[in-house]
């Protein structure tokens, strides 16, 4: 009976390693146990997306101009529109300018809000101004015409005011004069005499005078702007 139950054993001690081989194989290559670690990665991404958005929304939030305000509503003068401001002569100490020096003209078109502007900047106070229509624009002291393109005309004094410095030189950085906008198509300067500084704007019309506005405001560089908005046809 010994001799018998020996090769009995050793066939039992081969299929319980057989066994043992067969379970650790199996747990070693089993997909579920690393399926976990791309989920937990995938899901990463989705918790920082919505932060993305919020940077642009907060840089487009800043304004140009600080304290614009309308001066002259929408509306087609049939008198000059006149602002009054009270200019205290001489603005800075000698040798420097007595009045408030024009130093920027700028144009815009803003289809969106239908209306195109041009833009006056002043350093010293905001002198007073006026616009209106009339029927053709003249060069002070002279009174020759001035060109300007279009069929309707725009007169806009500033005074007091000069656009030189206190050796005559011109001060005024300034676009091209012909702007090309659906309505406002230029602009011409008319005058800088004895504290008038003139200027005329030429217009296209569709059927009568378009309305106008007046507004100011402050650059962040402490110069003041007045601006002219000319409805869009």
């Amino acid at each position: 009976m010994t001799p018998q139950r020996v090769p009995l054993l050793a066939s039992l001690v081969v299929l319980l390693a057989a066994a043992c081989t067969t379970t650790d194989h199996d747990g070693a290559t089993s997909a579920p146990s690393t399926a976990p670690a791309p989920s937990a990665t995938a899901a990463a991404p989705t918790d920082t997306a919505p932060t993305a958005p919020t940077a642009p929304a907060t840089t487009a939030a800043a304004p140009a101009d600080r304290g614009w305000r309308v001066t002259y509503g929408w509306g087609v003068p049939s008198s000059p529109a006149r602002v009054t401001h009270t200019v205290t002569v001489p603005v800075t100490p000698a040798p420097g300018e007595p009045l408030p020096v024009l130093v920027q003209i700028q144009v815009g078109d803003h289809p969106a809000e239908g209306f195109s502007r041009i833009t006056f900047a002043f350093r010293g106070p905001t002198p007073g101004y006026q616009v209106g229509y009339v029927s053709r624009v003249e060069s002070d002291g002279s009174g020759a015409p001035v060109d300007l393109p279009g069929d309707a005309f725009l007169s806009v004094r500033f005074d007091p005011a000069q656009g030189h410095d206190s050796s005559g030189r011109n001060t005024v950085r300034a676009p091209a004069r012909a702007i090309g906008y659906p309505t406002l198509r230029g602009w011409a300067p008319a005058g800088d005499f004895e504290g008038h500084l003139s200027f005329g704007l030429g217009l296209r019309t569709t059927g009568g005078p378009p309305p106008v506005r007046l507004a100011e405001s402050t650059r962040p560089d402490g110069a003041h702007v007045v601006s002219v908005d000319v409805r869009r046809s």
